[in-house]
């Protein structure tokens, strides 16, 4: 169940950064930088990382790099208490 989770969301973060550079592109109304930071604290870091190497979006900006660095890191400790216990 959770690993169905962690794949629905990363799938969303992924067509997210896709959507937001397309936008940007085209110049119309973007998603809010701080729901795609969310989307990458729910989980879907790797898929945002996936999103910013794919689509070249947001990849200058540190708050978008350290904090899906950040969020990987997260939740790579927090698995790695759960298999501990």
């Amino acid at each position: 169940m959770i690993q169905s989770y962690f794949i629905v969301i990363n799938v969303v973060a992924l067509i997210m950064y896709g959507i937001d550079k397309l936008a940007a592109k085209l110049g119309v109304r973007r998603i809010p930088e701080i729901v795609l930071l969310n989307i990458s604290l729910l989980g879907g870091m790797l898929g945002a990382m996936l999103g910013m190497v794919i689509f070249r979006h947001k990849i200058r900006k540190r708050v978008f790099v350290l904090g899906n660095i950040a969020c990987l890191l997260l939740y790579g400790f927090i698995v790695y208490i759960w298999e501990s216990l």
